[in-house]
């Protein structure tokens, strides 16, 4: 491909040399520049491409993309305004559009976005779609799975995976697609047929600053990204949700002030797609559906409300997709249970543990009262309690610390405060600013995860729920910048079986274990 194909469309400044010239393959990291390749500068969080500008072309590069004026390589230097903008356009180029050839799906919110991914996912089999996922927890073509650096990949590799998922048979993708993504440009150029909207909560104010700023970046999903034709699907319940509908509604399309077609679900009278008769165990959810003068009914293994609203979104990008009703209550009805998402540890224990993603105020706020929902659901007159261990990552939003501290001691009857992937930050420095935010002292604090988890499990009595909540899926402590194995579930369940061989031993002893 030539250059001049490759910059079709994209926003140039300045190009001194030759656009003929044919380039074998394209790259922002100058590690991984061959001969013949064009190399594209980009400003990281931690490093700047145009600092290594030099050693891609040592390594073969024919001509540079980049941001900033250069003298002394004019011969090969292509200047442009946005680097990240003009990647994502090169690669667009270079992979022939991929995503106009698919039907993408792109989800995006604070929380919600993995399990309403693999709802729809379980939807669009059943319907006889070859699918493919970009997400948090893997990508997937089809049955294949790969690991998932990254949420939402930088342009070169979202482009890419949009092309080996088209040439691998799959006829629709679903992407979660982060603010971060959409701040920095990793998937424009791509077209998305459907954009999902679950919720906006604090999250990513270290890289995003202000919630205006957060909002504005996940607008982008909708305002520029979403195809002339497609359909927008908002959380009616959200207040930001409530925004970006009354935003949308004086939005348009080209010349012909075509409008963006919308969506929208929830609780709240006024939704199109509105839940009610709600009920949820520990066997999972059944509600209602009302659409258009119609109810359906909804049964779901997924446990709790925020999954009531996760199935409300993926209904409503079924909907927008023309998928048949009973192939929509088929797939919800058949969706497993997501890892690291209220994932339910059963060992055979007298008492109930989950591991959860939540990391933000929002989320651990809608896990626990999940769990004392659940607890309400089973009463029984030995009170249960909900013992929750959880932290917060280091070097990211400091702010949401003391909140969900404040949350966690207001809602659980006893919290275990400790580490979660502290990066380059002291743990313990995490857990004080974590603390400042308790509002009783039914806490204690146990900087190493391992035991923290020990202790929750040495302390539940019968049907009390123990939540481990912030990691999830993670199998790993990043530390230092090392990355240690820490697998939540694992740890459960050996500290589970450990507790229950002394209770065995115990009980075959005559001597059983009292516990207050």
């Amino acid at each position: 491909m030539t250059l001049k194909e490759l910059l079709n469309r994209c926003d140039t400044v300045t190009a001194s040399l030759s656009l003929e010239r044919d380039v074998t393959g394209v790259s922002y990291d100058s590690r991984k520049v061959n001969e013949g390749f064009l190399f594209v500068a980009i400003k990281g969080e931690k490093y700047d491409g145009h600092d290594f500008i030099s050693e891609a072309v040592r390594k073969g590069a024919i001509a540079v993309v980049g941001e900033k004026d250069t003298k002394d390589m004019q011969n090969i230097y292509i200047r442009v305004k946005d680097s990240r903008k003009a990647l994502a356009c090169i690669t667009n180029n270079f992979y022939a559009m991929p995503s106009e050839r698919l039907v993408l799906i792109g989800i995006t919110g604070t929380n919600g976005k993995t399990t309403t991914t693999y709802i729809l996912k379980s939807i669009l089999e059943r319907w006889g779609r070859e699918v493919g996922i970009i997400g948090t927890i893997n990508y997937m073509i089809k049955k294949k799975v790969y690991a998932a650096p990254h949420t939402t990949p930088e342009s070169l590799e979202f482009q890419g995976l949009l092309k080996d998922m088209l040439s691998s048979g799959c006829s629709h993708v679903i992407a979660e697609i982060s603010s971060h993504a959409l701040e920095q440009r990793r998937v424009d150029g791509a077209v998305f047929r459907v954009s999902v909207f679950t919720n906006l909560t604090r999250d990513h104010l270290d890289f995003h600053k202000t919630m205006e700023n957060y909002f504005a970046a996940k607008r982008r999903l909708f305002r520029e990204l979403l195809d002339r034709h497609g359909t927008s699907v908002i959380n009616f319940d959200d207040p930001y949700g409530k925004r970006l509908l009354a935003e949308l509604g004086g939005a348009s399309r080209g010349d012909d002030q075509e409008q963006i077609k919308v969506l929208t679900y929830g609780r709240e009278e006024g939704a199109d797609i509105v839940a009610r008769e709600v009920h949820m165990s520990v066997k999972g959810l059944k509600f209602k559906i009302s659409f258009r003068g119609r109810t359906y009914d909804i049964s779901s293994p997924l446990i709790g409300l925020p999954n009531m609203y996760n199935i409300l979104s993926a209904v409503g990008a079924s909907i927008s997709l023309g998928i048949p009703w009973q192939i929509i209550l088929e797939g919800i009805r058949k969706t497993d249970g997501v890892k690291g998402r209220f994932e339910k540890v059963d060992l055979g224990q007298d008492f109930r543990c989950f591991i959860d993603y939540a990391h933000t105020e929002d989320a651990l706020e809608r896990l626990i009262s999940t769990a004392r929902a659940l607890i309400k659901d089973s009463p029984c007159s030995c009170q249960p309690r909900i013992i929750t261990v959880f932290g917060c990552g280091g070097d990211r939003d400091r702010g949401k610390r003391p909140r969900m501290g404040a949350i966690a001691t207001k809602l659980s009857d006893f919290v275990i405060l400790t580490s979660d992937n502290p990066r380059y930050e002291d743990p313990s420095n995490i857990i004080r600013e974590i603390e400042s935010g308790a509002v009783k002292s039914n806490y204690t604090i146990e900087p190493d995860r391992q035991e923290a988890v020990r202790k929750a499990i040495g302390l539940a009595r019968e049907k009390d729920i123990i939540l481990v909540a912030g990691k999830g899926h993670e199998d790993y402590q990043e530390i230092k910048g090392i990355r240690y194995p820490f697998n939540d579930r694992e740890i459960v369940e050996e500290l589970i079986k450990e507790r229950l061989t002394i209770q065995k031993r115990n009980e075959n002893s005559g001597c059983m274990e009292v516990r207050k």
